[in-house]
């Protein structure tokens, strides 16, 4: 009788301990997102939640947004690269129309 309450005590408590696991791995890219100070830190954790009940299908998709963004950087693009491409464009232009770049 006694070894019938051990097992159903360590039956909850596993029961239990799968349960926050899952909570906590569902929960990484919200605590990434908030670490980097992510413009969209409610809505990947409102989408964390939503993993929890597809399964996890999206989670990995949730990793990859929270990690997309960094305080230092942004989205990627460094700072000029804008200008840098425009005037990279603007010299292939004027090789392959010389004509054109005359005219400005």
């Amino acid at each position: 009788m006694v070894l019938s309450y051990i097992a159903l005590a360590l039956l909850i408590f596993i029961v239990v301990v799968l349960a926050y696991g899952l909570i906590a791995i569902h929960d990484i890219p919200y605590q990434i997102a908030r670490s980097r100070d992510h413009p969209h830190q409610d809505a990947i954790e409102a989408a964390g939640w939503v993993s929890l009940f597809t399964l996890h299908a999206i989670w990995p998709l949730l990793w990859i947004w929270a990690m997309m963004y960094r305080p230092d950087r942004g989205w990627g693009m460094g700072s000029g690269a804008g200008e840098r491409l425009e005037s990279r464009i603007a010299e292939l232009e004027k090789q392959v129309f010389p004509s054109k770049g005359a005219d400005k």
